[in-house]
């Protein structure tokens, strides 16, 4: 592993541990040559994905990304660090599981929105909107509908 301070490609793993929903390794790394000390983390991987954009463009699937858009729809939201990566960790995991290597941006996006959900209803609406291009206050009232609508069938 190369060393971000310093470039030096020569780095020794000084402890390793499973983080606490054990779907990744995290390792304390040292380089000898420059002293600076850093964190990296792993995970499985079990295929390569590609999205598949609207506009017909692929790009590899970056895991990453997907978490950014989350954690901005989650802004300022009371929901724990370790909900959050359950909920992306399974959703990639899905994704990987499905069999195909070729993933639409939509299919991605639908899965966000379900978590989401289940997360925490701001969210979901923010990402909605985004998600669903929304225009004017009436998408939000329709959206707002549909919650308020799955919360009285819920109750028995």
């Amino acid at each position: 592993m190369r060393c971000p301070f310093c470039g030096n490609e020569d780095t020794q793993v000084k402890d390793s541990r499973p983080t606490e929903d054990n779907t990744t390794i995290r390792r304390r790394r040292y380089c000898a040559a420059c002293g600076g000390r850093f964190t990296t983390f792993e995970r499985v991987q079990l295929r390569e994905l590609t999205v598949v954009k609207k506009s017909g463009r692929r790009v590899p699937f970056d895991r990453e990304k997907l978490m950014r858009s989350v954690q901005v729809a989650l802004r300022k939201r009371p929901v724990e660090p370790e909900r959050v990566e359950r909920m992306v960790s399974g959703l990639v995991r899905q994704l990987e599981s499905s069999g195909e290597n070729d993933v639409d941006a939509e299919t991605i996006g639908k899965l966000v929105m379900e978590g989401l959900r289940v997360l925490d209803d701001v969210a979901y609406v923010r990402f909605a909107s985004v998600y669903k291009n929304f225009r004017e206050a009436k998408d939000f009232e329709e959206l707002l509908g549909e919650l308020s609508g799955d919360e009285e069938t819920a109750e028995p």
